[in-house]
């Protein structure tokens, strides 16, 4: 309950947070460019709270439904305007104007990940040391050489301090599908190279654990206990397995952690398993059929049951921090805000061409539970998610699709081309289609969340 109470908390002040920076970038330019602005409205519907500030007397609103928000301009367009201040309106403004206005706003989006990268950058970003952990058998990483306990040193000549500190990077060049080149120490002090090819990785598993389940490579992998928490509908809930119970052995064979479980598990699809637990410190002997799932192509057993997870402490020779000085910091804000940037374009890109699976588009809930997380694991991770929120949504809103920010200026390029607007007909079109193409990808997400759920 607590945590659900969090993730609702950090979501909605991640939404506030990133719309409030939009719309104060229109907001902003807006007004140094001499274009009345009337009201300031993060969220829609009912206002809850409304107050007027400055010579305009513009009306700053919160609104009942805070999934988004407006800045309201004067134009003649929306309804009577006085004589007086007819120069002010928006739809007389040079299309220049109108353009900077419009660009404000995903501007700012991109302007605050920077400052917020560079923040962190600076403060340095808790990690692990890039120590293999695991390598999945079989898997891109292991045919490549990649063992147990081998140090990342390079990265194609970029030197590795942390996991993971090169995620972004691995993520593009897997979508370039081309090959990336490391440096290692493996356990016996000897300096190794391995090269991965990208194109091996399946398209479908060019995704948020492209490292682990892509590459199959694990950072440190701590031993989980095989304890069994949460009990779903399936085979073992109806065999009667509980939450608690502790598996002893399976057929007969010691289990030793969670991951030994999982392997036996799903290496025996629709086959009688006999599982001998503790429970209460009593031994029971329980028989359990794995349902066959299909997961990543390969037919695994299942039986509807997760691990319950042990506070594990990460031990200090294992931990890393990422910190740079201001200039290189600042550097590095640029960098990761373009390449993140570039990414989402190439995602986009790519789905549209049907390359990478549409399920990498996630929802409300999916962005929620983000939030949750990074909040909990500290100030930076939440720092981090706005970063990358923030460059998600300034580069969606420079899509040129109407009535997103990118489809206003592609109507003001068409102005500069026609040296006159889109008829008012032609720009309600537009809107419509824009509209329909929003709802759609609404749809998609809302969907992708609920399987993920329901999985």
């Amino acid at each position: 309950m607590i945590n659900a109470l969090y993730t609702v908390l950090a979501f909605l002040v991640a939404i506030a947070v990133l719309i409030v920076v939009h719309e104060f970038g229109h907001y902003w330019v807006a007004k140094r460019l001499g274009v009345k602005v009337l009201r300031f409205s993060v969220g829609f519907g009912k206002p809850l709270w409304r107050k007027t500030f400055g010579r305009d007397q513009t009306e700053f609103v919160i609104a009942a439904f805070p999934i988004g928000g407006y800045v309201r301009m004067l134009d003649e367009n929306e309804g009577e305007v006085p004589e007086a201040d007819r120069d002010r309106a928006f739809n007389r403004q040079p299309v220049a104007t109108r353009m900077a206005v419009v660009l404000a706003g995903p501007l700012f989006n991109l302007l605050f990940a920077v400052l917020a990268y560079w923040v962190v950058n600076m403060a340095g970003t808790p990690g692990i040391q890039p120590v293999v952990g695991k390598v999945t058998e079989p898997s891109v990483a292991y045919a490549a050489g990649f063992r147990k306990g081998d140090r990342l040193l390079r990265i194609d000549g970029q030197a590795v301090q942390t996991w993971g500190q090169y995620r972004t990077y691995l993520y593009k060049r897997a979508l370039e599908r081309g090959t990336v080149h490391f440096i290692v120490r493996t356990p016996a002090g000897s300096t190794a190279e391995r090269t991965i090819d990208m194109s091996k990785v399946p398209v479908a598993q060019i995704d948020q654990s492209l490292i682990s389940r892509g590459l199959g490579l694990y950072g440190y992998y701590p031993s989980i206990p095989p304890v069994l928490g949460k009990i779903l509908e399936g085979p073992a809930k109806a065999a009667g397995l509980r939450s608690g119970d502790h598996v002893l052995s399976i057929d007969g064979q010691k289990v030793k952690d969670w991951n030994a479980l999982a392997e036996q598990i799903h290496a025996r699809p629709n086959r009688p398993v006999d599982l001998l637990i503790s429970r209460n410190g009593h031994d029971l002997q329980v028989r359990v059929t794995p349902e066959a799932k299909k997961v990543n192509g390969k037919t695994v057993g299942l039986i509807g049951v997760g691990p319950k997870i042990p506070d594990i402490k990460l031990p200090d020779d294992l931990k890393a921090t990422l910190r740079f000085s201001p200039l290189p910091a600042l550097g590095s804000a640029v960098g990761q805000t373009w390449d993140m940037s570039a990414l989402t374009l190439e995602m986009i890109y790519r789905m549209l061409r049907l390359q990478v699976s549409a399920r990498n588009v996630g929802g409300p809930l999916m962005i929620a539970e983000y939030a949750g997380y990074s909040a909990r694991i500290g100030w930076e991770g939440f720092a981090l998610f706005l970063a990358f929120f923030s460059v998600s949504l300034g580069v969606l809103n420079l899509l040129p699709v109407p009535v997103l920010d990118g489809g206003h200026l592609l109507y003001n390029v068409i102005e500069v081309i026609r040296r006159k607007p889109l008829s008012e007909r032609v720009q309600i079109w537009g809107q419509q289609i824009g509209i329909a193409l929003l709802v759609a990808l609404m749809v998609l997400a809302f969907y992708n969340d609920i399987t993920r759920i329901l999985k």
